[in-house]
C-alpha cells in the first residue's frame, strides 16, 4: 500500500457516472448514487484527444447546449490546427512574415494572453517553440539529438517577444524570420473554456469538462448534494499508469497537468522527454510532473507546461505573483529515491496526494 501524504485534506470517495450510452464508468470504489446524481456524457474527437462533457441528468433537455459547445471546440480545431492548410493559424504562419494578417477576435484574444505568459514566465511558456520540437524528431515521432549548432539555429527562430500584435486592426506581424506558432500547449484549454462559456449560456451551472483527461474545467458543483463539493477528479501518478498521483475537488476552476511518461525516446542511456525548454532548447529535466491551477483552463492549459521546465523557486515566485494561481509539482528524484511533491500558490482545499 503506498504510502499517503496529506495536508490538510480529506479523502474524496468516488462516483459512478453515466454516459448517453447508458454504459457506466466507475473510478475506484465506486458507489451507487441517485438518479438525480447520475451524469450524461457526451464527446467528439478533437485536436488529437477526446473532449468530453458531464452534466447533471437532470438537466437532459440542455443537450442542446451541450452539442453546440461540442461543435464550437470542432470549429476552433479547424482554425488552430498547424495540421490543416486551411485553418487559419497555418495561414497566419505563411502571411506574418511578410505583412500584418488580421486575426479572427477571439483567437486574438488568446495570443495575446500566450504573449502575457510568455513574459510572465520569463520564456517558460512560448507559442513559437515548434522548431525546437522539430530538431529533436518529435514532430515526426522519431527522437534524435541533435548537434548543438541545430540547436542554436532552432534558437534563433523562438521567442513570443518577436509577435506583434496590433490591438487596433487586430492584426499580428511576426518581426523573426521563420517564425511560427503553435498553439498545442494552450489550445485545448482555450477551447474548453469556450464551450464552457456556450454551457453557461445554455443555463448549464454544472458541468465538468476534458480534453483527453490532461486539462480539465469544472462549472459549480457536482450534483451529489452536498455544498460546495466541487468535482472530483484524480491526477494520474508521473511513473506508474494504473496509480492515481492525487485526487483533489474543482469547484469553478481549471486544471491541467503535463509529463512526458508516454511521449520520450532514449538514446546512449539517457531518457529525452518531448517537452523542450524554449530558453535552452533542450528537453526539461527537472521535473515528472507538473499540475497548474486557474480560473481559466487556457491559463491552466499554458502554465503547466512552464511549470515542468521551471525550477520550484522560479513556481514558487510565479504563484506569488499571481495568487489565484497554483502549482503541484513532483520533481525528478536522484536515483531510485522516492518521489516527492512541492505545493504553491492557491492549490484546492480538497486535495490529498499519493506517494
Amino acid at each position: 500500500m503506498p504510502k499517503k501524504v496529506t495536508s490538510r485534506r480529506t479523502f474524496l470517495q468516488p462516483k459512478a457516472w453515466t454516459s448517453t450510452l447508458g454504459a457506466s464508468i466507475a473510478f475506484a470504489q465506486p458507489r451507487q448514487r441517485p438518479e438525480k446524481d447520475q451524469l450524461i456524457r457526451a464527446g467528439r474527437p478533437a485536436m488529437a484527444c477526446q473532449f468530453e462533457i458531464f452534466f447533471p441528468a437532470s438537466h437532459r433537455l440542455k443537450i442542446g447546449g451541450v452539442h453546440r459547445a461540442l461543435d464550437e471546440v470542432q470549429r476552433l480545431e479547424r482554425q488552430m490546427s498547424v495540421y490543416r492548410q486551411d485553418s487559419e493559424i497555418s495561414a497566419i504562419n505563411r502571411q506574418a512574415q511578410n505583412r500584418p494578417v488580421e486575426v479572427e477576435e477571439g483567437l486574438f484574444s488568446l495570443l495575446r494572453l500566450g504573449i502575457d505568459l510568455y513574459r510572465e514566465t520569463q520564456g517558460a511558456f512560448d507559442m513559437t517553440a515548434s522548431p525546437l520540437s522539430r530538431c529533436w524528431g518529435f514532430f515526426a515521432r522519431q527522437g534524435r539529438v541533435p548537434e548543438q549548432v541545430e540547436i542554436d539555429r532552432a534558437l534563433h527562430s523562438v521567442g513570443s517577444a518577436f509577435l506583434d500584435l496590433d490591438p487596433a486592426e487586430h492584426s499580428i506581424l511576426f518581426r523573426c524570420k521563420d517564425l511560427e506558432l503553435n498553439l498545442g500547449s494552450i489550445g485545448k484549454g482555450y477551447a474548453l473554456d469556450r464551450a464552457a462559456t456556450i454551457l453557461k449560456g445554455a443555463g448549464l451551472g454544472q458541468a465538468l469538462l476534458h480534453a483527453g483527461y490532461s486539462s480539465l474545467l469544472a462549472i459549480g458543483n457536482a450534483p451529489s448534494g452536498d455544498a460546495g463539493s466541487g468535482w472530483q477528479v484524480s491526477i494520474r501518478h508521473p511513473l506508474e499508469q494504473n496509480r492515481d498521483l492525487a485526487v483533489v475537488r474543482l469547484h469553478d476552476q481549471a486544471m491541467a497537468t503535463s509529463g512526458t511518461g508516454q511521449q520520450y525516446f532514449i538514446s546512449d542511456s539517457k531518457r529525452y522527454g518531448h517537452i523542450i525548454d524554449p530558453r535552452t532548447g533542450y528537453p526539461a529535466d527537472l521535473n515528472v510532473s507538473a499540475t497548474a491551477f486557474a480560473k481559466m483552463a487556457a491559463q491552466a492549459d499554458a502554465l503547466s507546461t512552464a511549470f515542468f521546465v521551471m525550477r520550484p523557486e522560479e513556481i514558487d515566485n510565479y504563484c506569488k505573483r499571481n495568487p489565484e494561481v497554483g502549482a503541484l509539482i513532483v520533481p525528478k528524484s536522484a536515483d531510485d529515491a522516492p518521489l516527492q511533491y512541492h505545493s504553491f500558490g492557491l492549490v484546492p482545499e480538497d486535495l490529498e496526494v499519493y506517494l
